[in-house]
């Protein structure tokens, strides 16, 4: 019996030990580039896709635009989270992504919002008044929710208006930010950024309509850096589940 036992020992031990080093083979880092807008939900989706799949998600966080440079430029992301869905389709048509692999992840809303309770009214009216200073967007050239802000503008009639008073951030983050810090009496941010469980979590907000704007598709979309990433499938695969749907919700977006 123990001579039985002795001469499987070392099998089993062999068996375990490359078990193992599949295991620590197969768990890998993430580079992901994130939209700055989706900046809380991802922060509240890694721990969970670390726990169930083994792997490291790395994110940065920006402007679109600003990230669509950084890719041709050969920065090192395997996964591009947009704030748009032709940032993304563009990078396909140019060859820079894994073939079939963009899906659109969550639809963004746009919010009109003041760090001051109670004074930006249900129905936007703060910003026909016009006694405000300064009104904060994200840049329209980098960011889609900024794009979306001027659209909002041009349809209540209020671009030449409000024009001197624009103060621009490079993304939706520092357009967020001039209004937290109140260098902007109120400012178009994204609602991810002020909404939490059903609700606006601090200040007052307009939810902007989304017909008055474009609609904000996000996609997302493998990089040919992450063609052989098993990270990078897994990353994408657990972002069309149901754990990742309930928090994208819970931010405010719509699937």
């Amino acid at each position: 019996m123990t001579l039985g036992a002795s001469r499987f020992a070392p099998a089993g031990l062999a068996f375990l030990l490359a078990t193992f080093s599949i295991g620590a083979a197969q768990a890998d880092e993430v580079q992901v580039a994130v939209a700055a807008n989706f900046t809380a939900p991802i922060q509240a989706i890694a721990a969970d896709f670390e726990k169930q799949t083994g792997h490291k998600l790395v994110a940065a966080y920006g402007a679109t635009g600003q990230f669509y440079t950084q890719i041709k430029n050969g920065a090192p992301f395997e996964v591009f989270l947009a704030a748009d869905d032709s940032t993304p389709e563009k990078l396909e048509n140019e060859g820079e992504t894994v073939k079939g692999s963009r899906f659109t992840y969550a639809i963004g809303t746009l919010a009109l919002w003041s760090a001051k309770d109670g004074y930006v009214d249900s129905q936007g009216g703060v910003l026909k008044k016009n006694e405000y200073q300064h009104l904060s967007i994200a840049n329209p050239k980098a960011a889609p929710y900024g794009l979306a802000a001027t659209q909002v503008l041009e349809k209540l009639k209020l671009t030449e208006a409000t024009k001197s008073k624009i103060v621009e951030g490079q993304n939706i983050t520092q357009a967020y930010q001039f209004v937290s810090t109140g260098n902007a009496e109120l400012g178009f941010v994204a609602l991810s950024q002020i909404y939490k469980d059903g609700k606006v979590s601090s200040g007052s907000a307009w939810i902007v309509p989304a017909a008055l704007h474009d609609p904000i598709k996000q996609d997302a979309v493998i990089l040919n850096k992450g063609k052989n990433s098993a990270a990078a499938r897994a990353l994408v695969d657990y972002l069309k589940g149901p754990k990742a749907a309930t928090v994208i919700k819970s931010f405010g977006y719509q699937l």
